[in-house]
């Protein structure tokens, strides 16, 4: 059969390709034709047969393969229900052991939280009372800032009123000495032989003298001085006008308060600014120098304190000399002291010598008594007509010698 096809095959193509040779004998051919058609549709339907039966065979066979893998889903299925089943059993388990611990942090956290709340709480009730105290605290310094702001006000006016600034001075120069110098070695609003009156006299002794403190500083100069800033012009001017100023007021002091004979070689020129004071040494050394000269020293609030410091210690010294030569007179007079006592000792040594002899001479007699006693004692009456053998009478006593 199948030579047949591929036979018949050979023939189409043969026809396909010269169909007039073909034809030529066309009974043979026709006929040939009609077998090959026949053929071809025999094979064609043995073909679709095989195909089929094929066909039928694989999915028989795809149908068992399915079945065994529809089998083989369905147990798996079973195991994944169970598994399932166990998965959904351990997972309601752990969630509910997962709820209980969550119950327990939650409650462990609701307590810290309210531990937390109650102390925040405390903490922030404690921490508005400081913040109120605090606040108290600020009010009271706005209070005094702003007490102290007037008291600024006050001095700067104060400050610019030459009669007032020097009564500042005067005030302040007051408390440093007042704090320095014990009360006796000072003394306020002097009036010297000359008509002048100082701010100050330290009495110290001769050398040196007492010592004048002035505190009538001008200070309006200083003032144009720090006012002219930046300017070079006017701080030209107002540096000259400073500069005259301090030297006529060291001429002055050094004319109307160093006095040959009632005061020190020297006088002590204060300035109620720490500023002032740096300034001055700081921009005009030949004016300090020029003070050096005329023994007129400039003193600052601090630099004034170590000055009387210094001349608390000078007082003591002298003080301390003073002292020592009252002790010297008091040693002189004991030494002489000492010297009646040692007359009076050998006085009394000789009274205690005769005393000495007298209790001898009693022991003597008291010896001599105890002895006659004794002799009463064993008296014999008659010995009593003639003396014992070697006893001489008794001498009449001499007039002015000791009695036994």
């Amino acid at each position: 059969m199948e030579a047949a096809l591929l036979r018949a095959a050979d023939w189409l193509r043969a026809l396909a390709a010269d169909p007039a040779a073909v034809l030529q004998n066309r009974p043979a051919g026709l006929a040939l034709a009609l077998v090959a058609l026949a053929l071809v549709v025999l094979g064609w339907a043995l073909l679709r047969r095989r195909r089929r039966r094929a066909r039928q065979q694989a999915a028989e066979e795809g149908l068992g393969r399915l079945a065994a893998e529809l089998e083989a889903l369905a147990a798996g299925q079973e195991r994944l229900t169970g598994a399932l089943r166990q998965l959904a059993e351990g997972q309601a388990a752990s969630q509910a052991r997962l709820a209980e611990r969550f119950e327990n942090r939650l409650e462990q956290i609701q307590r810290r939280v309210d531990e937390t709340l109650h102390g925040a709480a405390q903490r922030t009730a404690r921490s508005l009372g400081e913040l109120g105290q605090r606040l108290e605290t600020i009010d009271r310094a706005q209070a005094r800032i702003e007490k102290l702001s007037g008291e600024v006000l006050s001095l700067q006016d104060i400050l610019s009123n030459k009669q007032s600034r020097g009564l500042f001075g005067e005030i302040q120069l007051h408390d440093i000495v007042t704090r320095a110098l014990p009360p006796d070695a000072y003394a306020f609003q002097v009036t010297l032989s000359n008509g002048r009156r100082a701010d100050c006299l330290i009495r110290l002794p001769d050398p040196p003298g007492p010592i004048v403190i002035d505190a009538k500083f001008p200070l309006e100069p200083w003032e144009r001085l720090r006012a002219a800033g930046s300017d070079r012009r006017a701080g030209a001017e107002a540096a000259r006008a400073f500069r005259d100023a301090v030297r006529a007021h060291i001429r002055a002091i050094a004319e109307r308060y160093i006095i040959e004979g009632e005061t020190a070689e020297g006088a002590l020129m204060f300035l109620p600014s720490e500023a002032v004071y740096a300034d001055l040494h700081a921009r005009f050394g030949e004016v300090v120098r020029e003070g050096f000269e005329k023994r007129v020293w400039i003193v600052s609030p601090t630099t004034c304190m170590a000055t009387l410091n210094t001349l608390r210690g000078v007082m003591r010294d002298a003080r301390m000399r003073q002292e020592a030569g009252r002790i010297r007179r008091e040693l002189g007079l004991l030494a002489r002291d000492v010297g009646r006592l040692g007359e009076r000792v050998a006085n009394l040594d000789r009274h205690f010598a005769l005393a000495a002899r007298d209790l001898d001479e009693i022991r003597i007699s008291a010896g001599k008594v105890r002895g006659r006693a004794e002799r009463l004692e064993s008296f014999e009456f008659d010995r009593l007509s003639a003396p014992a053998e070697g006893e001489r009478p008794a001498a009449p006593a001499r007039a002015g010698a000791p009695r036994s």
